[in-house]
């Protein structure tokens, strides 16, 4: 299973990546530990805002791609109403191919 998020920084910015194991991904973005991004690195991380699964990497880097290529203004319209996955990319992916998802970070 691999998973495409985006987390919200203290700064407001919003940061995309994909992960086989969310919570460990999750807690290296915000130990900023040599194994989190460069851009968490300079950027704290306050918290997921979006999940989404999916079976395979191929999959999971075809939504990453198209998420970052959304203006800010569209992520936040995603992460506000999940629906919105419909209207940007209805024409480009095969939307059932991936399940949004709610993650509990302890």
């Amino acid at each position: 299973m691999y998973y495409i998020y985006i987390l919200r920084c203290q700064d407001n910015s919003l940061y995309i990546g994909i992960t086989t194991d969310i919570k460990r991904r999750f807690h290296e973005h915000i130990s900023k530990a040599n194994k989190g991004a460069k851009y968490t690195k300079a950027h704290a991380v306050e918290s997921i805002e979006f999940c989404m699964a999916c079976q395979n990497r191929s999959i999971a880097s075809k939504m990453e791609y198209r998420l970052k290529t959304l203006s800010k203004k569209q992520k936040e319209n995603l992460i506000q109403n999940h629906d919105n996955l419909k209207i940007y990319f209805q024409d480009q992916l095969d939307l059932s191919l991936y399940e949004i998802i709610q993650v509990n970070i302890e």
